[in-house]
């Protein structure tokens, strides 16, 4: 049965994807790898204490699943790159 999950949590899990994507791409060096860890740190705090997963007794874990699933393939928009035109400086 799909869930309707709350935007703010389906928004948690969706930031804690992105940022585990680039901290795999290694675009974390030095200190921004501590800042991207702690952020996966706290989005995951956010996610697992959602108020959400209380009111789904005995079907949690299948709820998780579903989230994580509808969020890992969600990228944002693809935006068209912007092109100047020659006299124009960046």
């Amino acid at each position: 049965m799909p869930h309707s999950f709350p935007d703010d949590l389906v928004q948690a899990q969706h930031d804690w994807y992105t940022t585990y994507r680039e901290l795999a791409a290694g675009a974390g060096a030095g200190a921004r790898t501590t800042v991207l860890r702690r952020r996966l740190v706290r989005l995951s705090v956010r996610i697992s204490a959602h108020p959400f997963w209380a009111t789904l007794p005995g079907t949690a874990p299948a709820a998780r699943m579903e989230l994580k699933q509808l969020t890992w393939d969600a990228r944002p928009p693809h935006r068209a790159p912007q092109h100047r035109a020659p006299d124009q400086t960046p």
